[in-house]
């Protein structure tokens, strides 16, 4: 199996559980991320899994294609900055976080498109894929 083929089958399940967990309970998740953003320690410690998630997609999916690969590569990538970010500027991200927490309809339309994107990563990676065959050399 490929690279793009095992992260696909990786990634779209977890970002469509996440996904559907945020938009089903979008109270509850309001309570987790408040609670998350007073506790230093566990922003620094997210960062660094973030980064080493989000690094490891980079290392072995770097492939910048036009096609539906790309995806993986856009998503190591924001995954990557992501951690740096909440390693390095974990107080600017506590207050940005806290602005989207309080108007938290808005963090709604983010995760559906999350969602579509993890469905058709779900679809890419676990769905047989058409063979294009080579046409057939006349003598």
């Amino acid at each position: 199996m490929n690279s793009s083929l095992f992260l696909a089958r990786l990634l779209g399940p977890f970002i469509v559980l996440i996904s559907i967990s945020l938009l089903i309970n979008l109270k509850t998740y309001r309570q987790i991320v408040e609670g998350f953003l007073e506790n230093t320690a566990l922003i620094y410690v997210t960062g660094l899994i973030t980064f080493v998630a989000g690094l490891a997609i980079v290392i072995f999916h770097n492939l910048w294609v036009v096609d539906w690969r790309v995806i993986i590569t856009v998503f190591g990538w924001i995954t990557l900055i992501k951690g740096v970010w909440l390693t390095v500027f974990p107080a600017n991200a506590v207050k940005i976080s806290k602005v989207f927490v309080k108007n938290i309809k808005f963090v709604a339309i983010p995760w559906i498109v999350m969602f579509a994107l993890g469905l058709f990563l779900v679809m890419q990676g676990y769905l047989p894929q058409p063979r294009i065959h080579a046409p057939a050399m006349q003598m």
